[in-house]
């Protein structure tokens, strides 16, 4: 699959207020005119520690990648009480230019939290989540800011070709199209979109959380509108008002209605590009998965 990159995303670090990550905007691009789908507010509390309910655990694993020659990280939720003698769907979760595997546990995502609160409410199906590094590239660190950006692009065989497949092997989990999701802010927004409808044939639900400039243009990404009517379960995505990179998501979401492709994007009102937006995109996304 072709991968897009735009030279902006080399070019400028602009940091919005209690942005975790750069927000690259594309100067000179026309508004795309969309119809939003209906905000709903999360619920007080949904990314907020509760006493008194069964809690999950984060494990970091390490997997040898084939397509990148090394020893490469990922962390992976589990459940309240998983079971070994149970299958788990999984969702994959991306992290944004600036992070990696660390970025949705440890640095303002709560990933772990949110899900326990949702199992503790019945809100979601079976599954767990794995936070890899997105970066395909032997220095995989942080360090390489937006020179690492092309590895962004490579992410799709590491993913595909190692880390699936050791999930699968050390985690009780389903190994078809219909148990995978994936989703990501930021770059890993336009990861998603890219390989999650690039890759059909291994994940049905795909989801973008104010996606980079990363993200291909419509007509690449759906070159056959009848194969992602038939074969694509979800296909989600929320962006900030406030935030200059809606359009990456505002112009799949036209493409999508005017193609009559099932669609949802949400207009965070006044959000940034920070986590409150990537909060509430995880907290939704992942109670219509799976289901």
């Amino acid at each position: 699959m072709k991968k897009v990159y735009l030279a902006s995303l080399l070019s400028f670090t602009l940091m919005t207020a209690n942005a975790q990550e750069p927000m690259i905007p594309m100067f000179g691009a026309p508004q795309v005119d969309v119809k939003f789908d209906e905000y709903k507010a999360a619920p007080q509390g949904f990314d907020q520690e509760r006493a008194g309910i069964a809690k999950g655990t984060v494990q970091l694993i390490e997997y040898q990648s084939e397509s990148v020659g090394t020893v490469r990280k990922a962390n992976v939720y589990l459940p309240p009480k998983y079971d070994k003698k149970k299958k788990y769907s999984v969702l994959y979760l991306l992290h944004g230019i600036g992070g990696d595997e660390n970025e949705w546990y440890k640095d303002g995502g709560v990933p772990n939290i949110i899900m326990d609160n949702l199992y503790a409410d019945g809100k979601v199906a079976d599954m767990i989540v794995v936070m890899p590094n997105g970066r395909a590239a032997k220095d995989d660190s942080r360090a390489g800011g937006y020179g690492s950006a092309p590895a962004f692009g490579e992410f799709d065989k590491d993913l595909i070709g190692s880390l699936i497949p050791y999930i699968e092997k050390n985690f009780s989990v389903y190994t078809d199209r219909d148990h995978r999701a994936i989703a990501g802010l930021s770059m890993g927004g336009g990861q998603s979109l890219n390989f999650g409808l690039g890759h059909m044939d291994v994940f049905a639900y795909v989801g973008g959380f104010s996606s980079a400039p990363n993200t291909m243009r419509a007509a690449q990404l759906i070159p056959d509108v009848d194969k992602v009517k038939k074969e694509n379960k979800l296909l989600w995505m929320v962006c900030g008002g406030a935030d200059g990179l809606m359009n990456n998501s505002a112009q799949l979401k036209a493409f999508c209605d005017e193609n009559g492709i099932p669609c949802t994007l949400i207009n965070y009102p006044q959000g940034q590009h920070n986590f409150v937006v990537w909060k509430y995109g995880l907290y939704n996304f992942a109670q219509l998965i799976f289901k």
